[in-house]
C-alpha cells in the first residue's frame, strides 16, 4: 500500500492544467515527454486509478490523466447533462491543451466507452486504443445487461463495488477504491451510469486504430471474431488472478502488456 500511496502522490504532484468543455473546468495532469498517452478512468473514479502507470510510463512518454466531468476535481455539468459525447469532448479539450497531434488512449471500465466514443468523433487523433476491462461493443453490452440499473442506495453502490474485487485484492487497495467511488456525488453516479446505455452510442462505426483489450481474471476474453466488424485491428489478453482494477492489483503485469503494445504503435 505504501508503494501505491507514493505513486498516487506523484500523480497529484504532476503539473496541473485546466482545460474546459461547455464551461466545465477539467482537472488534468501531464508529466514526462515524448509520444502522448491519455489515461481515462472509469465510473465514479478519478486519476488515482492510474497511480501505478503514471511514474512508469512518464520515463518514455508524455502521460496525461484527467478527471472526467463530475468526477474527482473537475466541474460538473448543470442539470445532470452527462453523456459519452461530453466525456469524449473533455478528453479532446485536454488533448488540445497538451498540443498533442496523435494520442494513445487507455480507458478503464466506463473509460473504455469514453475512449471508443472519442475514437469515433476524432479518428485522426487516435494512434491506438487500450480497453481495460470494459466494453468496446456497446450493442452487445446493451443486450447483455438489459439496461441501466435502478437508482442505487449507498449500500447498493458499496456492494456493487465490493463485487469488483477478488480475494487477493489488497484490503488497503479496496478501501482506497471504495473511498474514491463512494465519495463521488450521487448525481454523477446516476448520470454517468445512465449515459452508458444511451442508444446513440450503440453503433457499428469502424475504428481503424490498433486496439488492445486487457481484461481481468474474472472476465471473459472478448472474441476477436465478434469485434472484427467494428475494430478490425484488434487483439485481447487477460491477467489471471485479478479483479476489475487489474492495473492496480498486478501493475507489473499490466505495465508489461501496455509497454509491448505501445512499442508497436507508430505515432
Amino acid at each position: 500500500m505504501k508503494r501505491i500511496l507514493i505513486a498516487f502522490a506523484l500523480v497529484v504532484a504532476a503539473p496541473i492544467h485546466a482545460a474546459s468543455v461547455d464551461g466545465i473546468a477539467i482537472h488534468s495532469s501531464s508529466v514526462g515527454t515524448g509520444p502522448t498517452i491519455v489515461f481515462v478512468h472509469g465510473w465514479t473514479c478519478d486519476i488515482s486509478s492510474w497511480a501505478e502507470q503514471v511514474p512508469v510510463f512518464a520515463k518514455d512518454y508524455r502521460v496525461v490523466t484527467l478527471d472526467l466531468p463530475g468526477h474527482g476535481r473537475s466541474g460538473s455539468p448543470t442539470g445532470g447533462g452527462f453523456s459519452m459525447d461530453l466525456f469524449a469532448r473533455a478528453v479532446e479539450a485536454v488533448r488540445a491543451e497538451a498540443s498533442a497531434d496523435e494520442i494513445v488512449l487507455v480507458g478503464h471500465s466506463m473509460g473504455v466507452v469514453v475512449v471508443k466514443q472519442y475514437a469515433m468523433k476524432y479518428p485522426n487523433r487516435v494512434a491506438g486504443l487500450v480497453a481495460v476491462d470494459g466494453p468496446l461493443d456497446m450493442r452487445a453490452f446493451a443486450e447483455r445487461t438489459g439496461g441501466p440499473p435502478p437508482a442505487m442506495t449507498r449500500e447498493a453502490r458499496e456492494n456493487m463495488i465490493r463485487g469488483m474485487f477478488v480475494s487477493t485484492t489488497p484490503v488497503a487497495l479496496q478501501q482506497q477504491i471504495l473511498a474514491t467511488m463512494l465519495g463521488t456525488p450521487e448525481a454523477t453516479a446516476i448520470g454517468a451510469g445512465a449515459a452508458m446505455f444511451d442508444p446513440s452510442i450503440r453503433t457499428a462505426d469502424v475504428i481503424k486504430a490498433p486496439t488492445l483489450a486487457i481484461v481481468a481474471g474474472t472476465a471473459q476474453v472478448p472474441s476477436s471474431e465478434s469485434l472484427k466488424e467494428i475494430v478490425p485491428n484488434f487483439e485481447a489478453t487477460q491477467i489471471a488472478g485479478t479483479g476489475h482494477f487489474l492495473m492496480l492489483e498486478k501493475p507489473a503485469d499490466f505495465n508489461r502488456l501496455l509497454a509491448a503494445f505501445l512499442e508497436r504503435i507508430q505515432y
